[in-house]
């Protein structure tokens, strides 16, 4: 899709006007937060677009403890277009900060002032949204449903999603929109902020194969990851944004285990999808011990429901989670892509297979041999797993 150009010094004049207004939007009193504001946790799912995010992020989102929202900052991008990934990473940075705060006036930048629930991006996905004080679709331990929730519950005020962030002992963001850890810093060391990062990756080659059934969906991020200065790109056949997602996973992972900084010990944890997809449940009580959850018995037979459905899902549940085999899932690249993409993506993206513990194949064979695995055991590849199972020092 073809957008008219607009001159740098534009773009510039553009970013530093949003970033007075940010500051200024976050450097006014906000509302006092509650007695309990201290014990309240926040997690940062830090991931990339089709590795799975959306189902981790429902992990979340419908556990009874947890006010969830999927990728906030899309408002950013779509409102800065024009930008880059590196030069809108303040702004996210700071939008994600108010939003663990439970200060949604942030979002005055990038909404109409007069603004319902369903304003903000895929606000249905939160079962927080669809349940008291926000809205009465479900009550507030049960599991809910976007399609239920839509109907009953868009027209509600968006002032509400601030009083439900407030009410919760968690708070989880899932992301997508940053490419390193150091832009994190300040947040994890913000002693108003109890912030945990959950670093998830998939397989390159089944990202390539994910991102190839959602391309027109993914253009315009395409443009800002690539900054181009706000054209949109689909066809990608060079690999570029997948270079620059395995380089961005690379550099956080290392970042997080190589030399550390204090402040980071027992608050970065990586999950790969493909591990998730064999042993879910015992995955899944790792990452809420983690975060500080528990798995109750209602969340376990949801989770063993849509871990273990029929299929890899359709076409037009790209950004769904619905009940689908985890497993197959997570070996679709290997009957759906040539051997050419195959071995092209496991060119441009080799540091983040070796680093990941991600085995390369080398024959149409190799590929097609689902004896192979594929997926090394944690210890056996460079990757420093020790900071994932550290103890979560409290401010």
């Amino acid at each position: 899709m073809w957008l008219p150009r607009i001159s740098s010094t534009a773009v510039t004049a553009l970013l530093l006007a949003q970033t007075f207004l940010l500051l200024f939007l976050i450097s006014r009193p906000g509302p006092s937060p509650p007695a309990c504001s201290e014990e309240r946790v926040h997690v940062l799912v830090l991931s990339s677009w089709r590795s799975g995010s959306s189902f981790v992020g429902q992990l979340f989102s419908q556990h009874p403890d947890v006010f969830y929202l999927m990728e906030p900052a899309w408002h950013v991008w779509t409102t800065l277009s024009q930008g880059s990934a590196a030069t809108l990473h303040m702004a996210v940075r700071d939008l994600v900060r108010s939003v663990f705060l439970c200060d949604m006036d942030v979002f005055d930048a990038y909404l109409p002032w007069r603004r319902n629930l369903s304003d903000l991006f895929q606000w249905a996905v939160s079962r927080a949204l669809c349940s008291p004080p926000a809205c009465s679709a479900f009550p507030r331990g049960a599991i809910s449903s976007e399609a239920v929730c839509k109907p009953l519950c868009a027209r509600r005020p968006f002032s509400l999603a601030q009083e439900a962030c407030r009410s919760y002992s968690h708070v989880v963001l899932k992301e997508v929109r940053f490419f390193n850890l150091q832009v994190l810093y300040p947040l994890l060391s913000d002693p108003a902020l109890n912030l945990r990062i959950v670093h998830l990756v998939r397989d390159p080659r089944a990202v390539l194969r994910s991102r190839e059934a959602a391309a027109k969906a993914l253009a315009r991020d395409n443009g800002i990851v690539l900054g181009t200065n706000g054209t949109w790109v689909e066809a990608d056949p060079g690999l570029r944004v997948v270079r620059e997602v395995c380089r961005s996973h690379v550099r956080i992972a290392e970042a997080a285990t190589l030399k550390p900084p204090p402040f980071l010990r027992g608050r970065y944890r990586l999950v790969r999808f493909e591990d998730l997809a064999r042993e879910p449940l015992a995955e899944i009580r790792a990452l809420y011990a983690f975060t500080g959850l528990s798995l109750t018995p209602q969340l376990e037979t949801w989770i063993r429901n849509i871990t273990h459905g029929s299929g890899i899902g359709k076409a037009f549940e790209a950004f769904q989670t619905s009940s689908r085999n985890a497993q197959n899932v997570s070996q679709a690249w290997r009957h759906a892509l040539p051997f050419t993409k195959i071995r092209h993506v496991q060119k441009v993206c080799a540091s983040a297979l070796q680093l990941l513990g991600y085995r390369p194949v080398y024959s149409e064979d190799e590929q097609h041999d689902l004896t192979l695995d594929l997926v090394l055991p944690r210890g056996l590849n460079s990757f420093s797993w020790a900071s994932s199972t550290a103890s979560h020092p409290r401010h």
